[in-house]
């Protein structure tokens, strides 16, 4: 097979362009097409302040730089497409230039009859048609459709075209393999590790460094714990090739360490407070199912830090608004009276945290009271442009969220403050997204060797047993 037969031409259906508008410059050395009926549905979808119009108008800019002043027939040629980079940088443009495709737009009528058994003439049934065409005149070249819509990756297969979703914002292969921020080291633990050891104390903290490795590849925050009678619980703080230094964790099960009131109810959850309260770490995500205590400890921790030792001015709170059921419509007031009702999950905690009986119902007033004062309910679409100075913010629900939404909300932190990100990857309700594409997925991988940061995937409910066994039979 030469060269020119190894090159594929990909057929793009809209919303790849609308979940990634890079999506033209991602598929290397080999070209792309894009039907008419891409072009028209991209022109509908441009008005608005949606993240999806914000892709879309940056699409249409992309291709507007990309056509220039080009005439119809050097359209009709294709338009090449930059390669990775151009030149090497220095102003010298002698270097080789890595491959790169060619965009192809609908110039002419493609006319190419689906079977009786498709009827209809929809936006799918025309893209269909189109690939179908170009298999037929260019079969000089694997003609593949890329489309994030499964049923039509569905309907194009049974017609014979070779389909596929699009991977470029894949961060892994498998959800299984998503790094947990627990590590057990097993065996004797002080017996293998207890020889070349330095200890020492650094305020209120304890500190080990190990000669010899305690895990094959440790990464900065990691979580580490042995089982049995003498257990040990630390924090990985530094690693290189002579040890690795970690801090012995704070037990915060036992009654005199509790936070705001909670105690944490297993290893996970111990960790996860020693993460939320650490102020060296600027950002916490924690994962895991319905009950595992996300949304209590992240609260939990952030009241302390808000009310009782000031580290933050304020609690921030916000989520994507999507239903699980039939929308509500429109909710009338302001910002935070429409998002209350998508708040129902931190109203829930919030009773757990607030129910001390000290003071009565006036304490417990004067403490609600206090406690609204300080949490605020943000809406999603109002956080581009702003900078968050000694905030605590909490994301929840943050598996629905796309890669780029997270990097806009991430950046939105000044000095000082904190992001925790809270969601359960195996309950997604954005269309398009997946467990290995979720944005939540992509700060876990991104984030999981620097310094600063901390996971953990909290595997133990807790909330009852009720909860406990329906999340396991049902």
């Amino acid at each position: 097979m030469s060269d020119a037969d190894s090159l594929r031409l990909f057929v793009l259906d809209t919303n790849v362009l609308m979940h990634d508008p890079t999506a033209l410059f991602r598929f290397q050395e080999h070209d792309l097409f894009l039907p008419m009926v891409v072009l028209e549905e991209l022109d509908a979808g441009k008005k608005g302040v949606s993240e999806v119009a914000r892709n879309v108008r940056q699409v249409s800019r992309f291709l507007d730089d990309l056509i220039g002043n080009a005439d119809k027939e050097r359209i009709d040629e294709g338009l090449p497409l930059p390669g990775p980079c151009n030149g090497n940088g220095n102003g010298h443009d002698d270097q080789p230039l890595p491959p790169a495709g060619r965009l192809y737009l609908q110039t002419h009528n493609l006319a190419n009859e689906l079977p009786a058994y498709l009827p209809g003439k929809n936006v799918d049934n025309s893209i269909l048609a189109t690939t179908l065409s170009l298999q037929e005149t260019r079969q000089d070249r694997l003609v593949t459709l890329v489309s994030k819509d499964i049923n039509l990756r569905i309907k194009a297969r049974v017609l014979g075209i070779q389909a596929e979703d699009y991977y470029n914002d894949k961060v892994l292969d498998d959800a299984d393999l998503l790094y947990t921020g627990v590590a057990r080291i097993d065996g004797d633990f002080w017996a293998e590790h207890g020889r070349n050891l330095e200890s020492w104390q650094q305020g209120e903290r304890t500190y080990y460094r190990f000669k010899t490795p305690l895990v094959e590849r440790p990464h900065s925050q990691q979580c580490l714990y042995t089982e049995g009678e003498e257990q040990f619980e630390a924090i990985v703080k530094d690693h290189d090739t002579d040890g690795t230094t970690v801090q012995l964790a704070t037990d915060y099960r036992k009654g005199h360490n509790s936070v705001w009131g909670i105690n944490a109810r297993n290893t996970e959850q111990n960790f996860a407070l020693n993460l939320l309260l650490d102020p060296e770490v600027d950002i916490v995500s924690l994962l895991g199912a319905a009950g595992t205590g996300k949304t209590l400890l992240a609260l939990a921790a952030g009241l302390q830090q808000t009310l009782d030792t000031r580290r933050y001015r304020e609690i921030i709170i916000t989520r994507v608004t999507i239903p699980v059921g039939e929308d509500i419509g429109f909710l009338p007031g302001t910002e935070e009276e429409k998002m209350a009702p998508w708040m129902g999950a931190l109203m829930d905690n919030l009773e757990v945290l607030t129910q001390s009986e000290v003071g009565g119902e006036w304490g417990r007033a004067a403490t609600d009271d206090l406690i609204q004062k300080r949490i605020k309910l943000r809406s999603l679409n109002f956080m581009r442009g702003r900078t968050f100075l000694n905030r605590y913010i909490i994301l929840d629900e943050a598996q629905n969220l796309t890669s780029k939404q997270m990097k806009t909300l991430i950046t939105r932190a000044g000095p000082g403050s904190k992001i925790v990100c809270l969601g359960n990857i195996s309950q997604i309700d954005t269309p398009y997204l997946s467990e290995t594409t979720s944005g939540l997925t992509f700060v876990v991988e991104r984030f999981r060797d620097w310094l600063h940061s901390g996971h953990i995937t909290l595997a133990r409910g807790e909330r009852s047993r009720l909860a406990d066994f329906a999340s396991e039979m049902l």
